[in-house]
């Protein structure tokens, strides 16, 4: 607690004196990477995407975080026990299922005493880690598969080989600096034979490609010293392939399956360890969202069992040529864990937690215990004790209160407050039961989905503000652009007055029943980036990728009708301009060309548009820009009458501009969303657009 005299008297700084505390909900978050202790069977681990990795030592009913205070990172790609000792543990950090907010990591930790402790092995650039696998005999032997980053080309990709358990790596297999390692697997039978499936692929804000030249299948037969291609071998289907899932199956002995995204996309295997292939189904069930999916995996002991998950889990017990469902919890799955000593004993990864079921899957246990749901954004209402409402991945809106009288915030105690996922979240500032949130991707299809919920009726309502279907179409093709997680705001001045953003403001009066636009188009407009998103195989439009939108507004409070905004228009910063009502805008400057390469995804320094514009009393404070990995930047803020500001140099660290830790006379905005009012100390902070918040902390 920071503490100072004054006068003779003790003051305390109140953000100081403020300790966090978790809220929850109980409620789990994304998991795409699982794994089991092949001699404790009531013990399982799994990395969540946004919280490290957990343990259970009671086969899924209670859930503990065994990495905090060791990781740098949060997100965790993949996880593996050595069978030859339970004690060690591997995790690769940054899940490969890139999403377009897709979260990277930091390399690879290690854990010798089961999750205890754990020490950084290296590998920081790879970002993206897929698959790690370790000997069966030898717990120093491991190998990772490398996805490399996401966003641009990079050379520490591919598959990389460790014999003293992590102190030094070899890259064993590369192909290019835009091609990486997506699945691999170890031939149980023989494991100095391993299948690697390489995977060309990138993202931009605007787009994603999954596909190239660069993805096949790779086959070693020395423990990685050396690789050949199997991708043209007869049999596999010809031309472009995307996405590959791989697995060789323990219980025959040159059995391997492949399921393959192409023109062709189907379930292939190969009965001579990779010479020949047969497509065993050409079922499209199988085949759903490929880049996002194509996990497969071998039955330990029967040779024709094989699972395949996407967004259902399928289960094939005649060598692959016809599936069955199993229910799961939750939907999107993505890793399963089977028990080489017991295949009924498992544990399976989705996007709503991770699940243990000792019966072969015909149960699981419950995803309502985990504390790693990955929220989009937050809001409280004002009643006392207040609730706290968000938006949660893969999930639903929830309430949850900020305290209870019961001594802990039971799961009965939250609730849903509309279907909404990806979207930010506004209470009513006087009638708290009366919740607007953003939908994309979670209610009934439409462009820019909005819901309105209210919680003495239970109803929720649909009150998009242009309901157009996007599915399989560009944002070109639009009336209006709305971003998977748009701005959505009650005005601070007027209860009534509901603002949301697409590519132009609109404003309602009635809470959504009616809209009308009060802007015009705030972008740049630039069509190039709003083409259809995925390909060149398999096509993707789901809103993530909607380009030329407003990203991020705000109504300040200090004076009505003034407002600030940013856009999704490029990578390098672009404006955020602060608007008041009548003014002319400054014209909007391309700071990095018409378009952008993956070559050139670095921030540049721009020349600022003409300010201020003609009939206005606005001030300038100055540049303030964020780190590139974030999708979307804002640029100078503009604020009227403020004397102190901060800028951010070109080393991203941010200073203060004549001394920023002053007293401000009147208020000062450092950012879109943040005020410090008059009379408090300036701060200087410029914080980044963070896509998700993990579960949800307050001050007290």
């Amino acid at each position: 607690m920071s503490q100072e005299r004054v006068n003779g008297m003790t003051t305390i700084e109140p953000m100081n004196a403020m300790r966090w505390r978790c809220i929850g909900p109980p409620r789990g978050g994304r998991v795409v990477a699982v794994a089991g202790d092949p001699e404790d069977p009531a013990v399982f681990y799994f990395g969540a995407c946004a919280g490290g990795v957990w343990k259970t030592s009671d086969a899924g009913t209670y859930w503990e975080n065994v990495s905090d205070g060791f990781f740098h990172t949060s997100a965790v790609g993949a996880i593996a026990v050595a069978d030859s000792d339970h004690n060690v543990i591997y995790a690769g950090m940054g899940e490969s299922c890139i999403r377009g907010d897709v979260s990277y990591g930091d390399g690879v930790y290690r854990s010798t005493d089961g999750g205890k402790t754990w020490t950084h092995l290296g590998l920081e650039d790879t970002r993206h880690i897929a698959r790690i696998r370790v000997h069966p005999e030898h717990a120093d032997i491991v190998y990772v598969a490398a996805l490399g980053h996401a966003f641009g080309p990079n050379s520490q990709r591919g598959v990389f080989r460790s014999h003293d358990g992590g102190k030094s790596w070899d890259k064993v297999l590369f192909l290019s600096e835009e091609a990486g390692a997506i699945d691999l697997s170890l031939d149980a039978t023989n494991p100095r034979i391993l299948y690697a499936a390489m995977w060309e692929a990138h993202r931009t804000p605007w787009s994603l490609v999954s596909g190239g030249p660069g993805s096949g299948i790779y086959k070693s037969t020395d423990g990685g010293d050396s690789w050949q291609e199997l991708t043209g071998n007869p049999g596999l289907p010809q031309g472009l392939k995307g996405r590959i899932g791989i697995a060789a199956s323990p219980a025959r002995s040159g059995r391997v399956w492949a399921t393959v995204e192409s023109e062709d996309a189907a379930l292939y295997r190969s009965d001579d360890a990779g010479a020949t292939w047969e497509n065993v189904s050409d079922n499209q069930d199988i085949q759903g969202r490929p880049w996002y999916y194509q996990h497969i995996f071998a039955d330990p002991q029967d040779s024709d069992t094989v699972w395949v998950l996407n967004y259902q889990t399928w289960k094939s017990t005649d060598g692959g040529k016809n599936f069955d469902q199993v229910t799961t919890p939750h939907g999107d799955n993505h890793d399963l864990w089977i028990d080489p000593r017991n295949p009924r004993r498992m544990i399976e990864g989705n996007d709503g937690g991770a699940c243990v079921s000792l019966n072969g899957g015909e149960t699981w246990s419950t995803i309502y215990n985990q504390l790693t749901a990955q929220f989009y954004h937050v809001a409280t209402d004002n009643e006392f004790p207040y609730r706290v409402y968000g938006t949660q991945q893969d999930n639903s809106a929830i309430s949850v209160p900020s305290r209870t009288h019961k001594g802990a915030i039971p799961w009965g105690d939250c609730y849903t407050v509309g279907n909404s996922e990806s979207g930010h979240i506004a209470v009513h500032p006087k009638y708290s039961n009366i919740v607007i949130s953003g939908a994309v991707g979670s209610s009934a299809r439409g462009g820019g989905n909005l819901v309105r919920y209210d919680h003495a009726t239970g109803q929720v309502r649909i009150i998009t503000v242009w309901p157009e279907l996007g599915t399989g179409r560009g944002a070109n093709e639009m009336k209006h652009r709305f971003q998977w997680t748009f701005p959505v705001q009650f005005s601070p001045h007027d209860p009534d007055i509901l603002y949301v953003a697409g590519n132009l403001l609109f404003r309602s009066a009635d809470q959504g029943s009616t809209w009308e636009p009060i802007s015009p188009d705030l972008t740049r407009g630039d069509t190039t980036k709003m083409e259809t998103s995925g390909g060149p195989i398999t096509k993707d439009t789901s809103g993530v990728e909607t380009y030329g939108t407003i990203f991020a507004f705000v109504e300040f409070p200090h004076e009505p009708g003034v407002f600030g905004r940013a856009t999704t228009m490029a990578w390098c910063t672009f404006p955020g301009i602060a608007v008041k009502h009548g003014a002319k805008l400054p014209p909007l400057t391309s700071r990095n060309g018409p378009s952008s390469t993956l070559s050139k995804y670095r921030p540049t320094t721009l020349p600022l548009p003409t300010w201020p514009p003609p009939d206005t009393n606005w001030t300038k404070p100055g540049p303030c820009s964020i780190r590139p990995r974030i999708m979307a930047r804002v640029g100078p803020i503009f604020h009227k009458e403020s004397p102190k500001a901060t800028t951010q140099g070109s080393s991203g660290k941010t200073r203060a501009a004549e001394d920023c830790c002053t007293l401000a006379p009147r208020p000062v905005f450092t950012s879109l969303t943040t005020m410090v009012a008059p009379g408090r100390l300036c701060k200087g902070i410029c914080p980044p657009y963070l896509s998700t918040t993990w579960p949800l902390k307050i001050m007290t």
